[in-house]
């Protein structure tokens, strides 16, 4: 680590005053806003510096007045852009859950209570773009930031920065905030898998799946005299690398299926294994089946559905975390 990257993170943690992460809602007090001249500002004073000296050497009474009413104007910019954050109040908004590699989003809600809007507020994660909205005034409004994801499980909301440079440009207002909102992570599903595997019938062993048509049991391998409109092309369309599969029906009521961590190849490690049960879990989904779910120490009965999916997903997400 750099010593400038060393004395940037020692500054964030005194600007928070070691409050990470912080209870909602968050308040920007007058200490926790900083204020310093922008690249403008600085020409700003310079412009005024300059024509300073050429009043005094020309002795130019209109000059002085010149040269005074903008310092008074650069004066009260600085009063205006640190009042355009001072008293804004934070709240953690919904962060949907997303798959590893996707990017997630964070909501933020600002609240403005005061009876004059705060035009221009800009908002940003470390090493991501600015956002920049206006608050009207007795208003609240959510802002999403963005994120990249990399691994499963929780991802914090880390530091916001929010600054402003209302109304002229010359100055600089910002503010850090870390507010308590986490992003659930689920596993990137893997781009090539196995088979889902066949329907089981009570006792947990697997059955031959007959080629009725009256109910959905399972997937296989397509086969070339396989009728097209059997094709599970929503499967198809999420992993396109993988072999064609074939939608299965037997004239019974369609069995349950089980993805059990114990039936996978031993040759794979542990998050392998959790990206083949996530393509399984959004292939079953995908083809509306019932399906449960084994990992060691935990078991999800057999169910179909959104908040079954989700349920699967985060003990996938979470496994061997705690």
């Amino acid at each position: 680590m750099s010593l400038k990257t060393r004395l940037q993170a020692g500054f964030h943690r005194w600007a928070l005053r070691g409050k990470s992460p912080e209870n909602a809602p968050i308040l920007l007090a007058q200490h926790r806003i900083y204020v310093l001249p922008s690249g403008q500002g600085l020409a700003f004073a310079g412009m005024l510096a300059l024509m300073l000296a050429a009043t005094m050497n020309y002795a130019l009474s209109l000059g002085y007045l010149l040269v005074f009413l903008l310092a008074g104007l650069g004066v009260m910019t600085i009063i205006h852009t640190f009042r355009n954050l001072a008293q804004l109040r934070i709240q953690p908004g919904r962060c949907l859950p997303v798959f590893a590699g996707e990017t997630a989003h964070f909501g933020l809600l600002l609240e403005n209570q005061r009876d004059t809007p705060r035009p221009a507020i800009q908002l940003h994660l470390p090493d991501q773009p600015a956002i920049c909205v206006d608050l009207p005034a007795h208003s609240r409004t959510e802002v999403r930031l963005s994120l990249p994801t990399q691994r499963r499980g929780w991802l914090a909301m880390p530091r916001v920065t929010l600054a402003t440079t209302y109304p002229l440009g010359l100055i600089r207002t910002w503010a850090y905030a870390v507010p308590a909102a986490s992003c659930l992570v689920y596993p990137a599903p893997a781009r090539r898998a196995p088979a889902v595997p066949c329907a089981t019938g009570e006792t947990g062993q697997n059955v031959p799946l007959g080629e009725g048509r009256e109910d959905f049991s399972g997937l296989r391998t397509y086969q070339p005299a396989d009728p097209l409109r059997h094709i599970a092309w929503k499967t198809a369309a999420r992993q396109p690398e993988a072999p064609l599969q074939t939608k299965q029906f037997s004239g019974m009521t369609a069995q349950d299926l089980w993805f059990d961590w114990q039936d996978l190849p031993a040759t794979l490690d542990v998050e392998q294994r959790l990206a083949v049960l996530a393509r399984w879990i959004c292939d079953a989904h995908g083809n509306d089946l019932r399906w449960g779910l084994r990992l060691p120490g935990s078991l999800l009965a057999p169910a179909q559905g959104a908040a079954h999916f989700h349920a699967c997903l985060k003990a996938l997400a979470l496994y061997g975390t705690h």
